[in-house]
């Protein structure tokens, strides 16, 4: 049974690089079936072709002859199809770091997506970090959507990445690339780097190896990217991003229509909710409820403060 807290080790490791990889956190039975829903959606996948769709220069190292593919809507596909994409809103196994990472009340924030690659398609520059303009590019300036901090003890990063990892991944195969302690920078990443160009890039770039079921996951305010995908197989992952309760970037989450939201759990329901403070009895998803698929844990707010807010703006909560 996966463990409600954190290890020093994983805290470390993930204050220390910025990203982590959980093993093993779906059975080869759940990707299969997850694979299985992409094969049933393959016509769905939209190929990322164009100058604005790309995702790397022409003619660096991360570019390559064929384009990413991307797919959506997974999370409201007939079941059991949708069963792993919906179970990690609220997995046993990953609440404790999305709880321990994003803080309680934490929040699906970007609708997940399934990135595919056939062999020889193009990677995908590096982007993200703290000091990184509109849209990830490494502009200078200070980028209040993407930080991370670690203040005594407690970990907070504005934006977290979740990949389920849906194909084997082997050395040399190309995908996910990170680098290492770049959530702590306070200087932009140079262009050449960006690209792939310079030796500061091949020397300091990591790519993990993971298997089918890990999950691989990473602060946003971490620069990362992805290099060409050369293996065999089709490169498969589901990407989601997740923030604490009171924070959003995306806006998706406004437009979900209420008979979609009916079909996932109390618990997943949770995760989809707006951003707002916790206080404001938000539904929260603690590591017990997960576990025991009880109802989300509601912080009470005094039926007084309430009634106020009633009479003052006409609404339950200010």
């Amino acid at each position: 049974m996966a463990s409600a807290v954190l290890s020093e080790a994983d805290r470390f490791a993930f204050d220390l690089n910025g990203f982590l990889v959980v093993r093993s956190v779906f059975s080869p039975e759940e990707v299969a079936t997850a694979n299985a829903g992409i094969d049933a959606h393959t016509a769905e996948l939209q190929a990322r072709v164009g100058d604005a769709l790309r995702n790397a220069n022409e003619g660096t190292p991360l570019s390559a002859k064929g384009p990413r593919l991307d797919l959506g809507g997974m999370l409201f596909w007939d079941q059991p199809h949708c069963d792993l994409f919906r179970n990690v809103l609220a997995h046993p196994k990953l609440v404790p770091y999305l709880n321990a990472f994003c803080g309680e009340g934490y929040r699906m924030d970007h609708q997940p997506i399934v990135i595919a690659q056939d062999r020889d398609s193009e990677g995908f520059m590096l982007h993200g970090g703290p000091i990184s303009g509109d849209d990830g590019v490494p502009s200078g300036r200070f980028n209040p959507e993407l930080q991370y901090r670690c203040e005594g003890g407690h970990i907070w990063t504005t934006l977290l990445a979740v990949a389920v990892q849906l194909v084997d991944h082997n050395l040399g195969d190309g995908g996910f690339c990170v680098l290492r302690g770049s959530h702590k920078l306070n200087l932009p990443v140079p262009l050449d780097v960006v690209n792939g160009v310079s030796e500061v890039f091949r020397e300091h770039i990591h790519q993990p190896v993971t298997k089918a079921g890990d999950v691989v996951i990473w602060s946003e305010a971490t620069v990362h990217g992805a290099t060409p995908w050369r293996g065999e197989q089709q490169r498969r992952i589901a990407l989601y991003r997740f923030a604490p309760a009171n924070m959003g970037y995306g806006r998706g989450y406004l437009e979900i229509p209420t008979e979609k939201l009916a079909q996932l759990t109390p618990l997943q329901r949770a995760v989809l909710e707006a951003p707002y403070a916790t206080r404001l009895e938000r539904p929260l998803v603690t590591h017990e409820v997960a576990a025991s698929g009880a109802a989300p844990h509601l912080k009470q707010r005094s039926e007084a403060k309430k009634d106020l807010d009633r009479k003052l703006f006409g609404t339950a909560y200010f």
